[in-house]
């Protein structure tokens, strides 16, 4: 029987817009401050702890993850901030066969997209939650039955959906 990996997807907190800051630049808003905080609360008590973190380069998902208090080792990869799901996957992919629990904090559409396009049964309601709107510092939760090097569409389990308010 495979070994499962947990796959985390959490889109960052509600950010802030102040006048003349590039989309890349701009920080959380205070209401994602608190948000975030809730989130990492909920994957502290409901989900096994994070081995490994890859965060989108952006200045909000930075904030976010720091606001989870989520303390495991951390990659910043650009292909997250505007990814696609191959994007994403493809980011994953790169993780160490040691992780068992990998956490992937980004942006809509990438993130919502990506937990829909591995999910093998897109039926279920947190699916059906996902597609009606994956709100700031929402979370899907994935058990995964291969090797991260082997994360494609279709493999994984949604398990569960949370939205941190």
């Amino acid at each position: 029987m495979p070994e499962h990996r947990t796959l985390v997807l959490m889109r960052h907190g509600k950010s802030s817009y102040p006048e003349g800051i590039r989309d890349h630049e701009r920080p959380l808003a205070q209401r994602g401050l608190r948000e975030a905080r809730i989130g990492g609360d909920w994957i502290h008590h409901n989900l096994p702890p994070v081995d490994a973190v890859l965060c989108s380069t952006s200045r909000r998902t930075v904030q976010t993850l720091a606001s989870t208090g989520i303390d495991a080792p951390t990659g910043f990869d650009t292909n997250i901030y505007g990814g696609s799901p191959a994007d994403v996957i493809g980011v994953a992919r790169t993780t160490s066969e040691n992780v068992k629990t990998l956490m992937i904090v980004g942006h809509e559409p990438g993130i919502p997209w990506t937990a829909l396009n591995l999910a093998v049964d897109e039926d279920t309601d947190a699916a059906r939650r996902i597609r009606t709107k994956f709100p700031t510092s929402a979370i899907a939760v994935l058990s995964v039955p291969v090797p991260w090097a082997e994360l494609d569409d279709s493999v994984a389990a949604l398990l569960d959906f949370h939205i941190p308010r």
